[in-house]
């Protein structure tokens, strides 16, 4: 997998790169700062490699990334979500270096910071309610009305913030407001709330506070605090910008960072909101958090999506200024190519149908030499036993074949792949007209060999011997949706969720797949690549594989 067509730069390592050729910064230190009320997902991944790449591509100097946990809302967050969100950088190829941070761990600088404001006069304690500071906030060509309580005395507006933090008044009840700009065009100047009332415990805290900082609050502030150069953030948060400078330039902070944005990473035929991902697995519409058929990272791990081609995905999309699309077969595309290179073969038949080879010698098994990667001799050669009896695909035979049908038919020729040409010589079917055996003869003399003089044999199969073959559990994974944008569906993003996205089938597979270990991945030549399941999978007693992408884009014609 070359990375020789993928831009060395970008418009923030530009920044960046500028930044520390003028000698306005040493060093370069970023930050991924995801909030745990979810598993993250592919897009997160693109925000990972930047920030974590950038800190990689800038080691000389220290640069470094901070791992930090935007956790400042209780009612949402859990330790699951933390758990599992070091689990994915970690899997990209990411370390934080020591560097693990929780914006928790700052909840007293940043009620410190609320008092400096408060005793500037640029805060006040709301005691609106929030459809009265709805309907008074204005709109686009309408400014803001201020509140009866916007010029309360700096001693009042003080007392009551101490009472809040005591736990005296109720959720609701009153909030801290910044005072900054009513008639600002940007609706988040417009005195935006900063501090509110959850008598909720926290996961890092416990019971130890009841009000809570809103995140454009606390985002500068520990991006501040913690030396933060360039703050690498999504499109959405650019008219937030000026509100994030005011809080750097009113607030008593060490340093002052610069936030920059860039255009997150939208999939075709996926959803990235984690509001609606958690819909699908409370609803039961997926297995969980890490179903493979989701765009969690989680999910496309336990699918047998390589790290590697998430990282190669995410810098061959690139970094922009502008928002769009990309379609999903880019990133089968890398992961496609990444397991044709590193993926040993194996045989495997999802849809079986017994062939008996009527003139084989009884009771004799031939050792089938076949290499297990056919570019790598460095992987080696496998032997896989031969006998009288073998299971094709199903879809490799037809009574009736079309004019360009080369596999499997009355009086046709086929390679069983490494071994012999056969040719068919009759069938059964039962009562339903479904084929239940199929008859052959071998052609002596022919492994290995060219097709004789005289013989049509234009295609090889892929087979597994009758008697030594294991059975496993093979599950089929698909797109979750059926439109390419299924936010926009006119029924909603249910309405288009795929009834094909998971076929499990019985497979039977070259024996010693049943015994590998789960996470390993192979190409089942002819049918795809597939990854022992990381969670079900039990060498010897439950081999289960998922079919981790097919070995084309089946879904290209369908446009």
């Amino acid at each position: 997998m070359s990375d020789e067509s993928i831009p060395k730069s970008d418009f923030i390592r530009d920044i960046i790169a500028a930044d520390l050729a003028s000698g306005k910064h040493a060093t370069t230190i970023t930050r991924f700062p995801p909030e745990p009320n979810g598993y993250l997902h592919v897009g997160h991944a693109k925000s990972i490699c930047l920030n974590f790449g950038i800190a990689q591509e800038n080691a000389g100097t220290g640069a470094r990334c901070h791992l930090r946990f935007d956790d400042t809302n209780p009612e949402k967050e859990e330790v699951e979500y933390v758990e599992s969100i070091k689990t994915d950088v970690r899997w990209l190829g990411f370390d934080w270096g020591g560097h693990l941070y929780y914006a928790s761990d700052y909840f007293q600088f940043y009620y410190d910071c609320a008092i400096h404001l408060i005793e500037k006069g640029l805060a006040y304690i709301e005691q609106q309610s929030a459809e009265e500071m709805r309907a008074n906030r204005g709109n686009l060509t309408t400014p803001g009305t201020p509140s009866p309580y916007r010029d309360r005395p700096v001693a009042e507006n003080l007392d009551l913030f101490a009472r809040m933090r005591a736990g005296e008044f109720n959720e609701g009840e009153c909030v801290l407001r910044a005072k900054i700009d009513l008639a600002s065009s940007n609706m988040n100047m417009r005195d935006p709330v900063i501090y509110r009332i959850l008598k909720s415990d926290h996961h890092n805290t416990g019971g130890a506070w009841c009000i809570y900082p809103m995140y454009d609050f606390a985002h500068p502030l520990e991006d501040a605090l913690e030396h933060i150069t360039h703050s690498l953030c999504t499109l959405e948060f650019e008219n937030h910008r000026p509100l994030y400078d005011w809080f750097i330039e009113n607030c008593p902070v060490p340093s002052r960072p610069r936030q920059i944005e860039f255009a997150r990473l939208n999939l075709s035929y996926t959803i990235m909101s984690k509001r609606k991902l958690l819909q699908l697995v409370q609803e039961g519409h997926v297995g969980g958090w890490d179903d493979p058929r989701l765009p969690t990272i989680s999910g496309i791990r336990r699918r047998g999506y390589p790290a590697a081609a998430v990282r190669h995905f995410c810098r061959r999309v690139g970094i922009t200024k502008f928002n769009g699309t990309t379609d999903v077969a880019l990133l089968e595309f890398d992961v496609r190519d990444h397991l044709n290179e590193s993926a040993p073969r194996r045989m495997a038949v999802l849809d079986p149908v017994k062939v008996v080879i009527e003139n084989w010698p009884a009771g004799t098994v031939e050792p089938i030499e076949l290499a297990n990667h056919p570019q790598n001799p460095d992987m080696g050669v496998r032997s896989t036993p031969q006998g009288g009896e073998v299971w094709i695909e199903r879809d490799d035979f037809m009574e009736d074949p079309p004019k360009k049908y080369f596999r499997l038919g009355p009086g046709r020729h086929v390679r069983l792949r490494g071994g012999h040409i056969i040719r068919c010589t009759g069938y059964e079917k039962d009562a339903d007209g479904r084929v239940t055996l199929i008859r052959a003869e071998f052609l002596p003399g022919t492994m290995n060999a060219p097709t004789p003089e005289g013989v049509e044999c234009k295609a090889a199969i892929h087979w597994v011997d009758v008697a030594t073959a294991g059975t496993a559990e093979v599950r089929l994974y698909d797109r979750l949706f059926t439109v390419e944008d299924p936010d926009g569906a006119e029924g909603g993003f249910l309405s288009v969720l795929n009834p094909e996205s998971l076929k499990t089938v019985t497979a039977m597979v070259e024996p010693d797949l049943t015994m590998v270990a789960a996470g390993t991945s192979y190409q089942f030549e002819r049918l795809g690549y597939f990854v022992a399941d990381a969670v079900d999978h039990q060498p010897g007693t439950r081999p289960v594989f998922n079919r981790t992408v097919a070995l084309r884009d089946s879904w290209a014609k369908k446009g």
